[in-house]
Parts: structure tokens; C-alpha cells; sequence
């Protein structure tokens, strides 16, 4: 006798923890115990601050920038451009927030897909991990790996990576994207310790919530949006208790600043 169950991912959510300095700013964009600078323009033409009279509404204006991006020595970075922001940010946009997977029995996988992007700026890197347990139904939770495992139909198993695949179909998910280009976005998935556990290996599939094992995305470096895809992999076997299975699955991006 085979079961079958209809598993869904009810909804995912994605939560951000900002790590953050406390940095007093004066008058002046750039400043040290001795020396202060305010932000300089080099180029046709610009202004910090284009006010209309009574200071209702004001811009910041640009032209000719003559050297716009990043530039890095040995301790210290720089961000050109006329409009560049000196306030650090994490920011985390989730693109679809509902999965449902239907019925599934122990004959074949069933696969979805969901996305979401991060943007870091002025920091030092950033890291997205899963934060809550996989799919329940009741007291009972479905299997996992702990480990990248390729998937097998008849055998109990839920995993994710966010990468693009091959396996269990062709074309199943996506490589990180990179916004507008890789110059700019530098967001990578799997883990940056390398500490066994890899969310970045095609057509192997694995899930954990345990510190060390739940790293699923990070950047070492300030980064443009990076959109990530997550393809989720459910398998059951025979004896897989029946009903249905929900989960909310948790992200928390963590920036180092």
C-alpha cells in the first residue's frame, strides 16, 4: 500500500537582523579627531543639497560623474559617485511568499520553487540562515539531511538548495543573480565556512536550523541584490505517516558592519 500527502509550504518569511555600529556624524561626511571633510564632486556638476526657497523640498543632484563604484586598499574602501550614501544598510525582499506542492507519493519527487534578495551596503559581508524546523504535520517531522544528497524518490526527504538543477528535472531553480551585474552584487550560495554543510551544489538537496549546518547564503563584501532562488525537494516512502504537512520557513540575514 502507498500513501500519499499533500505537503505545502504554507508561507515564507523572511526576517532581518541588522548589526550595526554606533556612529555619530557631524556636519561633515568625513571626519577624524583632527581633520573633516565634507563630500567632495568632481565632474560637470552636482549638489548635496538643491533646496527649494523655505527648504520645503530639496535633491541631490549629479552630473558627469567622472568615477562611480568601489575602490579598496589594504584597510580602507571608498564609494565614488556624487550620490553615494554614507548610512550602512541591510536590506531583504521576499518575492513570493506561498508554496503549495500539492499531493505527493513515494513514485516521485515534488519540487518548488521561491525567491528572495539581499542588498548590503558599507559592510563587511552578509549572511542568510535558516531559522526554523522543516515541514511538521502534527507532532511528526518529515526527515531531512543533514548533508548535500541527491534526491530519491521512496525515500523519506526534504532539502533545498539555491542553485540552478538538473535533477529531479531539468532547469529546476536558479543561480544567484547578480543586480545589475557581478560587478556590483557579490551574494553567493552555500556556506563561507565550509563547515559540511552546502546549499550551493547542484542536484544535491539538504536542510538544517542548526548553527554551523543552516547557512544557506552570504557575501564577504558590501553587494548590490543578489536574487536568490530556493528549490525545495519533498520525497516520502511508504510508511511516511499521511495528512499534511506545513511549514513557515524563516531566513534571518545577519550584516557585519
Amino acid at each position: 500500500m502507498s500513501w500519499k500527502q499533500t505537503l505545502k509550504i504554507m508561507s515564507l518569511l523572511l526576517v532581518v537582523f541588522l548589526l550595526l555600529p554606533v556612529v555619530a556624524f557631524s556636519d561633515a561626511q568625513s571626519s577624524s579627531s583632527h581633520y573633516q571633510v565634507s563630500e567632495v564632486f568632481f565632474g560637470a556638476g552636482g549638489e548635496l543639497e538643491a533646496c527649494k526657497t523655505g527648504g520645503t523640498y530639496c535633491a541631490k543632484e549629479s552630473a558627469g560623474d567622472l568615477g562611480v563604484g568601489k575602490t579598496c586598499g589594504t584597510a580602507f574602501c571608498a564609494h565614488g559617485g556624487f550620490n553615494s550614501d554614507r548610512t550602512p544598510y541591510l536590506e531583504m525582499t521576499v518575492n513570493n511568499t506561498s508554496v503549495n506542492l500539492g499531493t505527493v507519493s513515494a513514485t516521485g519527487t515534488k519540487w518548488a520553487t521561491a525567491s528572495f534578495s539581499v542588498k548590503a551596503y558599507l559592510a563587511h559581508g552578509y549572511s542568510v540562515v535558516n531559522a526554523s524546523p522543516p515541514p511538521t504535520n502534527g507532532s511528526y517531522t518529515i526527515h531531512t539531511n543533514s548533508s548535500p544528497t541527491v534526491s530519491s524518490p521512496g525515500t523519506e526527504q526534504f532539502g533545498i538548495n539555491l542553485v540552478k538543477n538538473n535533477s529531479p528535472t531539468t532547469n529546476l531553480g536558479a543561480n544567484p543573480g547578480q543586480l545589475p551585474d557581478s560587478s556590483f552584487a557579490f551574494g553567493q550560495a552555500g556556506t563561507e565556512t565550509g563547515a559540511g554543510a552546502e546549499y550551493g551544489t547542484a542536484d544535491h538537496y539538504m536542510y538544517s536550523d542548526q548553527p554551523g549546518l543552516n547557512e544557506v547564503a552570504y557575501s564577504t563584501q558590501s553587494s548590490s541584490y543578489t536574487q536568490f532562488t530556493i528549490t525545495y525537494i519533498f520525497n516520502i516512502s511508504h510508511v511516511t505517516p499521511g495528512g499534511t504537512y506545513t511549514m513557515q520557513h524563516v531566513l534571518v540575514a545577519t550584516g557585519t558592519y
